[in-house]
Order: structure tokens, then sequence, then C-alpha cells
């Protein structure tokens, strides 16, 4: 069986790794951090690949890894890798506001998670890390079905709200490139009518997807943090020597590096299995979240112990990535929460 990128792939890559080194540079990430509207020139340029929301998970990691590489900010992961495979997952509901995230004319957010944080079907009025809330055209709200007088085995209700319509409050979070937000949509219970029931197999395979897509991006961030290190092991004399010439450093780096390309055979595994339909595939989105979110936070502790000091200051580049890697980490489920879920999965 071939593994290799296709040609169409190889492109898709490349593509992105030329059009991210030029508008997605540190400098943008600084500005971002005082003004979130500095994102929107690159949204501009991500916009024309939205469609890969719909297309094949392969693709999507492939690219999502790019973004995770330059810790892209805005609203294109959560527009394309949360609301749009939800909607999708609603059928003909709300096919009309699906169409215009995949064409890149409108954004959205996803909003499901409880007052614990945990990626799963709840009935809570309040969401909780709820990414870029405020500056997304919708607000994709999903909650359990069998709240009130509904049947017990009704399926989730999805909503869409616009932001002005809910209750938004920004948390602060150690990531500055993901903005996070706690949602209350409960002005929108008026419009209940109008929402769409979607199977719970159904959002539990689009919980899927994100899941995969949110592990392909920690695996780009967790490649920058290495490259980084590896490029200051081999430019950093002490000694009168280079610092990746000592024993010590050789083996933090190759253990990381082991952990990396871990995590990238990870995710590749699990993406195929999303596009395959394959009965294993929630076991595999599980091993990539939890592989992808080690193989990123220990590429950043490794970081900051070779570069010392000056990787903890506000000056240098390297904190930037290190907080979206622990930041991402902690999103649509730990690795321990993904450790503890495979458990159930093997032993149930």
């Amino acid at each position: 069986m071939n593994f290799s990128l296709s040609d169409e792939q190889q492109l898709l890559r490349d593509t992105a790794r030329t059009m991210l080194a030029k508008e997605c540079p540190t400098a943008l990430l600084r500005a971002h951090i005082d003004d979130p509207a500095a994102a929107d020139p690159l949204w501009e340029r991500l916009r024309d690949f939205s469609a890969l929301g719909s297309g094949p998970c392969a693709d999507l990691c492939l690219f999502l890894e790019e973004l995770g590489y330059v810790a892209a900010p805005g609203v294109f992961f959560p527009t394309v890798a949360l609301a749009a495979p939800v909607l999708a997952a609603a059928g003909p509901a709300h096919q009309d506001v699906l169409e215009t995230l995949l064409a890149g004319t409108a954004t959205a957010t996803l909003a499901l998670a409880g007052a614990d944080g945990a990626w799963r079907l709840n009935a809570e009025p309040v969401k909780t890390f709820v990414a870029e809330a405020d500056r997304v055209d919708w607000i994709v709200v999903v909650n359990d079905g069998a709240e009130g007088d509904r049947a017990a085995d009704a399926g989730a209700r999805v909503q869409l709200v616009a932001p002005s319509d809910a209750e938004v409050r920004r948390v602060e979070t150690i990531d500055f490139s993901r903005r996070m937000f706690e949602v209350t949509a409960s002005a929108a219970d008026a419009n209940a009518a109008s929402d769409a029931e979607i199977d719970r197999t159904a959002l539990d395979a689009a919980l899927v997807r994100a899941t995969v897509a949110a592990a392909a991006e920690l695996v780009g961030t967790a490649r920058r943090s290495f490259d980084m290190t590896l490029a200051y092991a081999k430019e950093r004399v002490q000694f009168d020597v280079p610092i990746g010439s000592f024993q010590a450093i050789q083996h933090r780096l190759a253990e990381c590096s082991l952990g990396v390309e871990r995590a990238i055979a990870a995710v590749q595994h699990a993406a195929l299995a999303v596009d395959a339909d394959d009965a294993g595939q929630f076991r595999a989105a599980h091993v990539a979240k939890a592989a992808a979110g080690s193989a990123a936070t220990r590429a950043a502790k490794d970081a900051q112990q070779v570069h010392g000091g000056i990787g903890y200051t506000w000056e240098h580049d390297l904190h930037l990535f290190t907080r979206h890697a622990y930041g991402s980490e902690h999103w649509l489920g730990t690795t321990t929460w993904h450790h503890d879920r495979l458990a159930e999965l093997l032993f149930d």
C-alpha cells in the first residue's frame, strides 16, 4: 500500500508553506495580541482554501499542519475544522450557511463544551472554549436534544446564533494566537423552532474529524518548536563548540524528534481512518490527539531547556509557539483525557 503523498497533496503542502511563510510571520502574531483585526489579511488568503472543510480529512490535515507550524491566528480553523463538519452532519437544515462557509464568504465557530471544558454533548446554557466567538458571522451551538420535554432518545440540537444575539465573554488563556470565549446563547431560544436535529452518531463522526484536525495543527506546532531548537543548537556556541555537539543536547533532540514523528504517523493514520469511515477511527482520533499533545508539549519543554534564559524572554519568538502548544493541547481534550477515553474504548 502506498502511503506517500500524491502530486496534488504535495502541491497543497508546498503552497501552504510558501504562502504562510510570507503571510504569517511572527510579527503578525505579535500584532494580533493587541489587535485581532491584524489577522484579517491572513483570512483573505486562507478563505480560498475553505473548501478543504468538505474534502478528505487527509488533505485538511496537511494544510492545518502548516497552519500550526506558524501558529496562524484567526477564524480559519474554527470555521473549516469545527463548524463546517457539524453543519454538514446536520443535513439540509443549514445547508445554505454551510455553503457560505465552504466558499469562504462567511465564518463560524462551534460552541459545544460545557463548564468542565470537555467536548461532549450537554444541555448547559453556557458553552466554554468557544474560539473567536466575537469575530465570526455565526456561532454553531450544539445542545443535548433530550433537554426538557424532548424524548430521551432525541438527537442533538444545532442552533445558528449570531454573536450579537448571544452573551459573549472573553476568557484569557495562555495562547495569544487563539482567542477563547464563554458563550451564553439563551437569547436565541425564541428561534428554537428553526433548530436542526443532528443524529448523535453523525455528531460523533464530525467531532472525530475535528479532533484529528486539531491534532494535525498541534503536530505543526511541535515541528516548529523542534526546528527552532535544532537550529539554535547548531548556532549557539559554548566552550568554543556548538551546544549541539553535547551528548545531552543530542539525546534530548533525538527523543523530541521521535515524538514528533510518532505524532505525524498517528495523525496521518487517523485522517485515513476518517476518510475510510473505518470503525477504528474513534480510537485513532484519541491516539492522534494524545500523541500530538504529548509531542507538542515535549517539544516546547525541550525548546525552552535548550534555548536557556533567552527562550523565556518576550523579545524571543519561542514563547509564541510554546503558548500555542500548551493552549492547543488543552483544547478539544487534553492528552490525559484522550488516554482515558481510549481506555474506555479498549476495555469496555
